[in-house]
Order: C-alpha cells, then sequence, then structure tokens
C-alpha cells in the first residue's frame, strides 16, 4: 500500500516553501523595508523632518517594516506547509491498477 504514494524529496518541500504566501509578503516587506530604512540612514532633509514632526518616518517605518517581515519568516520557517497525500479513490485506483498490471 505504501509503495504506491508519491514521495516526498526535498526539493519539493523547498518548492512547497517557496511559494508559501507568508514567503512571498516576507520578502516584499524584506525589500521595501530594507529600501525605507537606507533612504532614513541617509539622512533627511530639515524641511522633510519639519513635516513629520520631527521623527524620521523612512528609518521607523522601514525597521517596522523589516521587524515584519523577520516575523513572517520565522513563521515560515518554523511552521512549514504540510500537505497530506491525497487518498485514491478506490475505483480510481482499481482502474489503473488493471491498465498497469
Amino acid at each position: 500500500m505504501f509503495e504506491n504514494r508519491p514521495r516526498r524529496t526535498a526539493s519539493s518541500q523547498r518548492a512547497q516553501t517557496l511559494f508559501d504566501l507568508r514567503t512571498i509578503i516576507a520578502a516584499l516587506f524584506g525589500i521595501y523595508g530594507t529600501v525605507l530604512t537606507v533612504m532614513g540612514a541617509a539622512g533627511q532633509m530639515p524641511a522633510e523632518l519639519r513635516k513629520a514632526g520631527g521623527w524620521n518616518v523612512n528609518l521607523w517605518c522601514g525597521l517596522g517594516m523589516l521587524a515584519f517581515a523577520t516575523a513572517f519568516g520565522a513563521w515560515a520557517l518554523l511552521r512549514p506547509v504540510s500537505v497530506p497525500p491525497a487518498e485514491a479513490d478506490p475505483d480510481t485506483r482499481d482502474t489503473a491498477l488493471a491498465r498497469t498490471g
């Protein structure tokens, strides 16, 4: 009975992790967070700081986005997607065995 089940390889597990929605969200927030953090760390003009109430919006939003991306990435790594193997319909399995046997 176990010989009919497809084996799960490391590459199929890696593909499931890669296309997991949490991984995609973490990557997007990581990219945008990095851009904002770099822009904020490079410095702001005094006029821009006055508009934002005196605090560096790009820096703090970028750091927040990086923290969010880290949390989503950790969630995706610590709780990977596990798809249970599909049970074959008995009628379909019998016809498939009759064709091959």
